[in-house]
C-alpha cells in the first residue's frame, strides 16, 4: 500500500534538561543539532515565532543534519497575534524573505499559531489564508494553522482550510480545541499529553495507537478514534508530521524515538 513519510520530533533543541537525558554528557552544545537530526526525523522550530531569523542560520541548520530530515517553522507572532488578520501581509512577505529557503527541501510546513483568545471570523480568516502563498523563492510552501478557540469547531472553518490547501493542526491537549479534519495533502500533529515520570513520555499503547494513527493517515486513512467537524474526504497517501511538544519536554525526544521505533517495526 502507498504511504507518505512519516516525520517525528520534538519543538526546539537547545534545552538544558536533555542534557545527561537525551544528549549524552559532554556532548558539546555545538553538536546538538547533529545529535538530534542522528535521532529523529523533524524538529519543529519556535525561535521565529519571536524574532527574525538570518539566512546563514537556516544554511547552517540545514548543514548539520541528514538529507532526510525536515524543519517545521512557526510562523511569527507579528502575522498571528494581530485584531485584523487580513493585515497581516507584510509580517508574512518578511517571514518569507528572512531566508527560510536556504533550508532547501529540508524546509518542512510554516506553523501559524493563534491564541486561544482568538475567536473565527470568516471573512478575516479568509482573507489571512489567501496571504499564505503556496510557492516562494522555487520552492513549494506548505500551511498549517493551529486554532485554539472553539468557535472555529465548524464546518465553514474547514471548507475554508481545504479550499486554500491548508492543514489544520491536530492539537492533543487538555484544554486547547481538538479538530481532526483532513484539509491539505498533509497532516500535522502536536503531542501535549506527556507524562514525566514515564521513560518515554507516554504510555507503550499511547505510543501503539499514535503509530496506527500515523500509518492511517499517511495511507489516506482518517483515523475513526480522533473528532471530526465535517465528513472525512477520500485520501490519498500524504506526509504527516508528529511532534510530541510542551508537556513533559524532557521526555518528548524519548517519545519521538520510541514513535519511530514503532513505525519502523
Amino acid at each position: 500500500m502507498k504511504s507518505g513519510t512519516i516525520y517525528s520530533g520534538v519543538g526546539g533543541w537547545t534545552y538544558e534538561p536533555w542534557r545527561g537525558v537525551f544528549y549524552p554528557k559532554g556532548l558539546p552544545h555545538t553538536k546538538e543539532l547533529t545529535y538530534a537530526g542522528e535521532h529523529l526525523t523533524s524538529i519543529e522550530v519556535n525561535g521565529t515565532f519571536y524574532g527574525t531569523m538570518k539566512p546563514a542560520s537556516f544554511r547552517k541548520w540545514a548543514s548539520e543534519v541528514p538529507d532526510d530530515f525536515v524543519f517545521s517553522l512557526k510562523g511569527p507572532r507579528y502575522a498571528v497575534n494581530r485584531r485584523v488578520l487580513a493585515e497581516a501581509g507584510p509580517s508574512i512577505q518578511r517571514f518569507l524573505e528572512s531566508g527560510i529557503t536556504e533550508l532547501g527541501r529540508k524546509l518542512g510546513p510554516l506553523l501559524w499559531q493563534f491564541a486561544p483568545s482568538k475567536k473565527f471570523d470568516e471573512a478575516d480568516f479568509a482573507a489571512f489564508l489567501d496571504l499564505l502563498p503556496d510557492k516562494f523563492d522555487g520552492h513549494r510552501l506548505r500551511h498549517v494553522v493551529e486554532v485554539r478557540n472553539d468557535s472555529f469547531k465548524t464546518p465553514a472553518f474547514i471548507a475554508l482550510a481545504r479550499k486554500a490547501g491548508v492543514a489544520i493542526c491536530y492539537a492533543e491537549h487538555d484544554s486547547y480545541t481538538e479538530i481532526a479534519d483532513i484539509t491539505a495533502d498533509f497532516v500535522y500533529a502536536r503531542l501535549q499529553k506527556g507524562d514525566e515520570k514515564l521513560q518515554a513520555g507516554y504510555p507503550p499503547q499511547a505510543l501503539d495507537a499514535w503509530a496506527t494513527r500515523a500509518r492511517t493517515w499517511a495511507q489516506g486513512g482518517t483515523p475513526k478514534d480522533l473528532p471530526l467537524i465535517d465528513k472525512a474526504p477520500a485520501g490519498t497517501p500524504r506526509d504527516v508530521f508528529i511532534y510530541f511538544i510542551h508537556e513533559a519536554k524532557v521526555r518528548a525526544p524519548a517519545a519521538a524515538m520510541a514513535l519511530i521505533a514503532r513505525l519502523s517495526g
